[in-house]
């Protein structure tokens, strides 16, 4: 369908020709007939589907259509993220280009209120914001919820797993009776909870599905490698050299790895920044809006703090450890193919992560394409001979008297009398620690055979080598007891949570 065959203001199809869309998405053909005339939903939907456009069309139109009648439209939008939040009012922000007196706030946590408060006084029709600030605003009598006309929860079920489930219900008590404002409720999964926030306080919305299994991945070039944990590096830099990406996104599992594969990408020429919960709000952002604009070609993020994350354009997303969500393996590969965009993922699997593989394959149902490493170009790792501690940049610490604003201690400038060096015992010569040595690269007919194995063959390989005749942390003992029944749904979250914890013992 294109937007054209919608009940749509000239200005609102003038917008949507800017940014660059002539067709609705799946999601967008279904939903937007029924927002449009003014009902209720509640939606099933993924990241990257264009559900943006749904409510700020929405929006958009009722606002034009109100101004025609001197009424004033006034919209809240909640999100569970800052980062999120950003992006949500520079798409509004986007598509109401050419709307004259249209005027969108962000309000979010981990800054000033100063800007915040300028935008309230000056007057707002859209207000875009994460739960803990606008309810902050609310108790301070600044922002009343009985003035909104429509309410959009963007990805609830996000915003339920953060623990803000009190708070969407408190804010739905806040806002008119359902039948004198208009929902929108948007969700990965339509859980209990959601269902239940709909039923309470929504109108007879309609339900709109789209099933986890319509993953959008065939427009994405899937690679798979197995690799050592001390080779993978290494194999980044020969994809990279090879692929030169005009934009990456890099994901790690842990904070930690995440700085260091940061810092070890700027040593080899490569400018890279990484982004994780534990930075000010301010660098995020700085760092988020360097990577849209082109500034930024690579980046290493943490699951958490790339939610809400969209690059548009995105060439390439390298998941150099395996997630251990299956589900955030989709979300990760799906920022490079977004808007039906064909996009390209790189997985480098290693004895850490690979028992992920498995539920993954099972939930996108398909195997992903094995390659093995040959004929890329020889590289030069320049980081490697230092360790993590010597990445890291560490601060020194402070005297007391630094910490005061710099007050002398008493005793300085005082002579002092000389100190006795202290006697040191002879001390027998350590013996020289023998040269750390990688283990060499398998060979390429060694590999092609492990990659032509069927997967419970494979990961059987991984046990064997990596594992040894240890027991996987979290596999019961066998008991002689006669079985019990089984329950389908227990033994799908035993099983993802095997690979899980998979090795959390693992050298114990």
């Amino acid at each position: 369908m294109n937007f054209s065959e919608l009940p749509l203001h000239e200005q609102v199809l003038t917008g949507i020709e800017r940014t660059g869309f002539e067709q609705c998405t799946d999601v967008q053909q279904r939903v937007l007939p029924v927002t449009l005339a003014g009902k209720d939903v509640m939606v099933q939907s993924k990241t990257g589907s264009g559900k943006t456009a749904i409510y700020a069309i929405t929006i958009l139109q009722s606002f034009i259509t109100a101004q025609a009648d001197n009424r004033e439209v006034k919209a809240l939008i909640i999100a569970p993220t800052r980062e999120l939040a950003v992006q949500i009012k520079a798409d509004i922000d986007e598509l109401a280009g050419g709307v004259k007196n249209f005027r969108v706030g962000c309000f979010f946590g981990g800054v000033g209120y100063a800007k915040q408060d300028e935008w309230i006084e000056k007057g707002l029709d859209v207000y875009v914001a994460t739960p803990g600030r606008i309810l902050d605003y609310q108790k301070m009598k600044k922002v009343d919820f009985r003035q909104f006309d429509i309410f959009v929860v963007d990805e609830a079920d996000r915003l339920f797993d953060m623990g803000f489930y009190p708070d969407i219900q408190k804010m739905f008590s806040l806002l008119r009776p359902v039948k004198e404002r208009q929902t929108m409720l948007f969700s990965a999964t339509l859980s209990t909870k959601v269902r239940h926030l709909a039923w309470q306080f929504m109108n007879e919305p309609k339900e709109i599905e789209v099933q986890p299994e319509e993953i959008t991945v065939k427009e994405i070039t899937q690679e798979l490698y197995h690799i050592s944990k001390d080779e993978k590096f290494g194999l980044l830099l020969q994809l990279l050299k090879q692929d030169e990406p005009a934009s990456c996104l890099i994901f790690t599992n842990t904070k930690a790895r995440c700085v260091e594969v940061s810092k070890r990408l700027s040593m080899n020429g490569y400018q890279s920044k990484y982004l994780m919960g534990d930075l000010p709000q301010r660098k995020r952002l700085e760092i988020i809006g360097w990577m849209k604009s082109g500034k930024l070609r690579f980046l290493v993020a943490t699951d958490v703090a790339a939610r809400g994350l969209q690059i548009d354009d995105l060439a390439l997303v390298v998941n150099y450890d395996i997630p251990e969500d299956y589900e955030s393996y989709v979300h990760r590969i799906g920022r490079t193919a977004r808007a039906g965009k064909s996009g390209k993922s790189i997985t480098l699997a290693d004895e850490e992560y690979v028992f992920n593989l498995e539920a993954i394959e099972e939930f996108i149902q398909m195997k992903i394409p094995v390659i093995w490493p040959e004929d890329l170009p020889e590289v030069e790792d320049k980081s490697a001979s230092y360790t993590f501690r010597d990445l890291v940049p560490r601060t020194g610490v402070r005297s007391s008297s630094a910490r005061r604003g710099g007050t002398p201690s008493p005793s300085r400038g005082r002579k002092q009398a000389p100190r006795r060096a202290p006697e040191r015992k002879q001390r027998r010569p350590r013996p020289a620690a023998p040269p750390k040595q990688h283990p060499p690269r398998r060979s390429a007919k060694a590999y092609a055979d492990l990659s032509a194995l069927p997967l419970e063959e494979r990961l059987a390989y991984y046990k064997k080598e990596y594992l040894g005749n240890q027991q996987p942390a979290d596999e019961p003992v066998k008991k002689t007891s006669s079985p019990k029944p089984v329950d389908a749904k227990e033994e799908q979250a035993k099983k993802k949570g095997f690979f899980a914890r998979l090795f959390a013992n693992r050298g114990k």
